[in-house]
C-alpha cells in the first residue's frame, strides 16, 4: 500500500492550566527533512521526538510543532522592576519630560533587553505522556492523510499502466504489417536500382535486418514490467524508489522499441506511452 508524502496532521490536549496543539506538515522530499519547533522546556524531549517522527514518517519534508497557550490566570513571566526603574533613570538624562510623559518612558523602558524575566517551567513527567500521546494522534492523522491521499494516485498509476498496456497490444497487431512495409521498402530500393540480384542472397540478407529489428523480447519485457509495477504497487512494502526503478525499466523498453520500430505508426502508439510514462515519472516523486 502505497503512501503519498503530502501530509497532514493536528492534535489538541487541553490542561488544566494551558492548551497544547501539535501540528505536523510533510511534503515530498528525496530524504528526510525534519524541522522541529517546541517551547523551551520541552527541549529535552526533542532527541526522543525526532526518532518517533523519523521511525514513523520515514521521508520526506517535515515541519513539526507544538505550540502552548496558557489558559489561567496565572502567568510565569514577570516584570523586573530593578532593570525597568533603571532604563527610566538613563532615559531621563537623555531626554528631560514632564510627570505626565512618563508613561512613554515606562513604554520604551518595558521593551528594553531583560526588561521583563520568565520563570522557567519544569517539565513535568506527567504532563509530557499525555502529551506524547497526543503527538502520536496528530501523527496517525498526519499517516492517514497520506493514505488517502495516495489513494487518488494509485487510481491514477493504474489507468496510466492500463493505457500503456493497450498500446503494447495495438503495437503487436501492427508487428506483421511493420514486416511487410520494411519488405516492401527494401525491395522498392532495390528495383529502383535496376540491378539484378542474387534472390537467395537477398533473403538471407533480409532475415538478418529484420532480426535486427524484431522488437518481441521488448514487448515481452515491457508487458512483465507493466505486471511488476501494479504488482509493487499493491504490496504492502510498496515504496516510491522501488516504483522508481520499476518505471526507468519500463522507460528503456519503450524507447528500444521507439527505436527498432521503423514504422511511423508505431512510434506514435511509442510517443503515447512515453507521455503517460513521464505523468507517472512525476507522480512517482511524492510516493513515500
Amino acid at each position: 500500500m502505497i503512501q503519498s508524502m503530502t501530509g497532514y496532521g493536528k492534535s489538541v490536549l487541553q490542561l488544566p492550566s494551558k492548551k497544547v496543539t501539535v501540528e505536523i506538515k510533510t511534503l515530498n522530499s528525496k530524504n528526510l527533512d525534519l524541522n522541529v519547533r517546541i517551547p523551551q522546556y520541552y527541549k529535552e524531549k526533542e532527541l526522543t521526538v525526532r526518532k518517533n517522527i523519523a521511525n514513523r514518517l520515514i521521508r520526506g519534508k517535515i515541519d513539526f510543532s507544538i505550540y502552548v497557550e496558557t489558559t489561567s490566570d496565572e502567568t510565569s513571566t514577570t516584570i523586573n522592576k530593578a532593570v525597568v526603574k533603571e532604563y527610566i533613570a538613563q532615559l531621563k538624562t537623555i531626554v528631560v519630560t514632564p510627570p505626565k510623559q512618563h508613561v512613554e518612558l515606562l513604554k520604551m523602558a518595558i521593551r528594553m533587553p531583560e526588561s521583563l524575566k520568565q520563570e522557567l517551567d519544569e517539565l513535568d513527567e506527567k504532563e509530557w505522556i499525555e502529551i506524547e500521546n497526543t503527538i502520536g494522534l496528530a501523527i496517525n492523522q498526519t499517516i492517514q492523510y497520506r493514505t488517502d491521499e495516495a489513494l487518488a494516485l494509485e487510481n491514477d498509476f493504474k489507468t496510466r499502466i492500463a493505457n500503456i498496456k493497450n498500446a503494447l497490444e495495438e503495437i503487436k497487431a501492427l508487428d506483421n504489417d511493420r514486416i511487410l512495409h520494411v519488405k516492401a521498402r527494401l525491395q522498392k530500393a532495390l528495383t529502383d536500382l535496376k540491378v539484378e540480384i542474387d534472390q537467395n542472397r537477398f533473403e538471407q540478407e533480409l532475415i538478418y535486418y529484420l532480426e535486427k529489428l524484431d522488437i518481441n523480447e521488448e514487448q515481452v519485457r515491457l508487458a512483465n514490467h507493466l505486471d511488476y509495477f501494479l504488482q509493487t504497487l499493491s504490496s504492502e512494502n510498496s515504496n516510491g524508489k522501488k516504483l522508481g526503478f520499476i518505471v526507468q525499466e519500463i522507460g528503456r523498453e519503450v524507447n528500444t522499441t521507439g527505436s527498432k520500430a521503423n514504422y511511423a505508426p508505431i512510434q506514435k502508439l511509442v510517443i503515447q506511452m512515453k507521455d503517460e510514462l513521464e505523468k507517472i515519472k512525476e507522480q512517482i516523486l511524492n510516493i513515500l
